[in-house]
């Protein structure tokens, strides 16, 4: 039994992936209330902890565990956000870098925005590679599409791997194979006709590129959609309507674009349709939108799973 533990779990993206690689979490560190309740809804039988992960100690789990994983919060890096990087409170890093010298996991997996890899961050993020790998590790970065792995969605997302120097095997980043990611349309169709929409066969057929990025937004962020003018712009090429999101699929005499459904929205982020994300139509967007790609968190968490048996 391999065993990890998350930091930043947020509603179980990355969590999910994992345990579809073959890892079973010991603990799952999330600071908001909601997502930790969606957690517990979803896996009952993982041990979530409400927690700041600034509280969080590793000390009791020292050398018990054979990866640290999270999703350190993004806004310190994103271009969407004031790209603070280091002087912004949110940034979390180090605290990454506490746990993995008090917990001495045999790996580490982090994951952040592509803002993280410009020019504006090289000696921090210079600084947070080195001090891994000071700690005894071989440390690796890329930046994965999340298109690369079935997921039909533009999301770039640098990784960030380190795997224990006393551990032989060498580690690889996944193969990656965008021929086998589906359209938007080919994996939205059965939810867009469930309520007999007559044109969903051909809405299907035109929406026939991969979607642009699933945002989350923040909670000063107001109702759910699919983002800023130029991200609606880039789902009416698809036939979508960004500006909100609806309820349910379209009547069976509906005309136009129809919105998408939070499940449909999760769908396209890689979520499994029994993942749950509460009734809240805002609160499920920032979920899932904040959330890093199952099938993604999969690819990289089989090939540290290689490296560990």
């Amino acid at each position: 039994m391999l065993t990890s533990i998350e930091i930043c779990a947020g509603a179980g993206g990355q969590a999910l992936g994992l345990a579809m690689a073959g890892f079973v979490h010991v603990a799952l560190v999330e600071y908001e209330k909601e997502y930790c309740d969606t957690l517990k809804f979803n896996r009952p039988e993982w041990s979530v902890i409400h927690k700041n992960v600034k509280d969080f100690s590793g000390l009791p789990y020292r050398g018990t565990i054979d990866l640290l994983a999270g999703g350190v919060p993004c806004p310190p890096f994103s271009v969407a956000g004031k790209q603070l990087g280091s002087s912004d409170e949110r940034d979390l890093f180090p605290e990454a870098i506490r746990l993995v010298q008090e917990v001495n996991p045999r790996a580490v997996m982090l994951e952040n925005v592509r803002g993280f890899l410009d020019p504006i961050f090289s000696e921090y993020r210079e600084s947070i590679l080195s001090q891994i790998a000071a700690l005894g590790y071989k440390v690796q970065i890329k930046l994965l599409n999340a298109n690369d792995y079935g997921v039909p969605q533009l999301r770039p997302r640098i990784v960030i791997v380190g795997i224990r120097n006393d551990i032989s095997k060498e580690f690889h980043f996944p193969d990656e194979h965008p021929e086998n990611v589906p359209t938007v349309g080919e994996t939205l169709f059965d939810l867009m006709k469930a309520n007999g929409w007559k044109g969903a066969k051909a809405w299907a057929d035109d929406a026939n590129k991969i979607a642009p990025t699933i945002v989350g937004g923040s909670k000063k962020h107001g109702g759910p959609d699919l983002g800023p003018v130029r991200a609606r712009k880039a789902w009416a090429e698809l036939g979508v309507d960004g500006l909100g999101v609806a309820n349910e699929a379209p009547a069976p005499d509906f005309e136009g674009m129809p919105k998408l459904t939070p499940r449909m929205i999760a769908r396209i982020q890689g979520f499994p349709d029994s993942w749950s994300f509460g009734s809240k139509k805002t609160a499920a967007c920032r979920m899932i939108g904040n959330a890093f790609p199952p099938p993604v968190a999969c690819a990289v968490g089989k090939e540290i799973r290689k490296v560990l048996e």
